[in-house]
């Protein structure tokens, strides 16, 4: 049995129960939770998920809504750019796709937001397609069972894709098949700290394993610091932003963070990303609340 077919045996039994894996869950629903989950566990993406479609079931609900909306309702999601470009995507989908998320992997790459692993994915997740889709728990999965290394390198390359290509079965439905299950096998099993050897398909098979599972070269990568950086103070602010209709005014917001240099640099990040618009000199708004003709620089 290949590694594809030994990966969809185990995921068939030990998939996890997620909304948007289930047999009514719709390509535009594949595509949120996607963008979702970059960089954000399932823990806290499912209930977000879950508001999020009942608000904007379909692309076009969310189109006619302004920008604000997408980035009130992703909460304290963290990265929430990610609200823009879906709100982004919800649009080009409305103007070049009659509402109906696309199905060709170019007219996916094509949208704002949708990179190399999104568009494989939805056009693989959502559609059925045979494409390889790599993210860090694939790549971790195929560089220990195939290439005997601890771990793989911090970022997606052409190689990677390929190396992928090699092991999906010649059939779209059972390569998409085994596309998740290749994730998942990564996501819950073999993980980058602690990984469940005993319970992985791969384990009679497995080049890491079988090379006495060596640990990776170098120091290893520290999780990133959260707690008095700019994403803490950028967040800070924009939770006042979320939970006020109107503009705030400058001096709210400098309550917000004492250090008035940091403030200042994630208040002005904030502008730059498109996230949050000026109104006069001293008032905020999220993007999309201004009224026209009042928006203004830093």
């Amino acid at each position: 049995m290949t590694l594809a077919h030994e990966a969809i045996t185990w995921y068939d039994a030990n998939a996890r129960d997620l909304p948007w894996r289930q047999p009514d869950s719709t390509p535009w629903g594949v595509l949120v939770s996607e963008v979702m989950l970059q960089q954000t566990p399932v823990v806290r993406v499912e209930p977000a998920w879950r508001s999020w479609m009942t608000r904007w079931p379909e692309p076009a609900a969310l189109a006619e809504d302004p920008p604000s909306e997408a980035i009130r309702m992703w909460g304290r999601l963290g990265y929430p750019r990610r609200a823009m470009r879906l709100h982004a995507c919800a649009v080009a989908i409305v103007e070049r796709h009659g509402g109906r998320v696309p199905s060709d992997l170019d007219e996916l790459l094509a949208l704002p937001g949708v990179g190399t692993y999104t568009g494989r994915a939805v056009a693989t997740f959502a559609y059925g397609q045979r494409h390889p889709v790599v993210d860090t728990n694939v790549r971790r999965v195929v560089c220990r069972a195939v290439e005997g290394k601890p771990d793989a390198g911090p970022a997606t390359t052409t190689a990677d894709l390929v190396a992928m290509e090699a092991l999906l079965p010649p059939d779209a439905p059972t390569a998409a098949r085994a596309s998740i299950a290749f994730m998942e096998l990564g996501a819950i099993v073999c993980t980058a700290r602690s990984p469940k050897c005993v319970d992985c398909p791969f384990h009679d098979v497995c080049a890491w394993r079988l090379t006495g599972l060596p640990l990776p070269e170098g120091p290893s990568r520290k999780p990133q610091r959260y707690a008095g950086t700019d994403r803490q103070v950028r967040g800070l602010l924009l939770e006042v932003l979320r939970h006020t209709s109107g503009p705030v005014p400058r001096q709210r917001l400098d309550m917000v963070w004492q250090d008035e240099v940091q403030r200042a640099r994630a208040l002005a990040g904030l502008v730059e990303d498109g996230l949050i618009e000026t109104l006069g000199a001293d008032d905020f708004v999220l993007a999309g609340d201004a009224p026209q003709g009042e928006i203004q620089t830093l």
